[in-house]
């Protein structure tokens, strides 16, 4: 009986429930640097200056929108297509469905529910980010940045 000792060694493809987790964790580094944007700039509109609340969230979520592109091309879905024009369409027209629905459960919790103050405020905007991003973390994986099928 011969035993085989070489160095050599067999790649393993990665299981789909794997490559599917460390999406999901890229994608929450990457998404939540946009959170912590996304927070700032709503605090400092909403409570800083005054600024009305939905002002307030939708500004915030926009400018949060427009730096999450580029980590979510380059760190989360670097081994995607590359850029085109069509990505980059499909990535601000989900963005901004992101963005409504954002807005739309933070205006039932902030005016609906009466969730008002400085604590209950970034509650609500915290309810309506984690729910929406839900969404964008399913159609940014399926349809903005899917695999390029000439390329696997």
């Amino acid at each position: 009986m011969t035993v085989n000792l070489s160095a050599e060694r067999v790649a393993v493809p990665a299981l789909p429930v794997k490559r599917v987790v460390l999406e999901a964790v890229n994608f929450a580094l990457v998404g939540g640097s946009g959170v912590a944007v996304n927070f700032v700039v709503f605090n400092v509109l909403l409570h800083g200056l005054h600024r009305a609340a939905m002002v307030a969230t939708v500004a915030a979520s926009l400018v949060a929108m427009s730096g999450n592109y580029l980590g979510f091309r380059y760190v989360t879905y670097r081994d995607r297509a590359s850029r085109t024009g069509r990505q980059i369409a499909l990535f601000f027209g989900f963005s901004a469905l992101g963005v409504a629905m954002e807005s739309g459960l933070f205006y039932a919790g902030y005016h609906g529910l009466g969730l008002a103050g400085p604590l209950a405020s970034n509650a609500v905007k915290a309810v309506s980010i984690v729910l929406a991003s839900a969404f964008r973390f399913l159609v940014y994986r399926t349809w903005v940045f899917g695999h390029d099928a000439r390329r696997a």
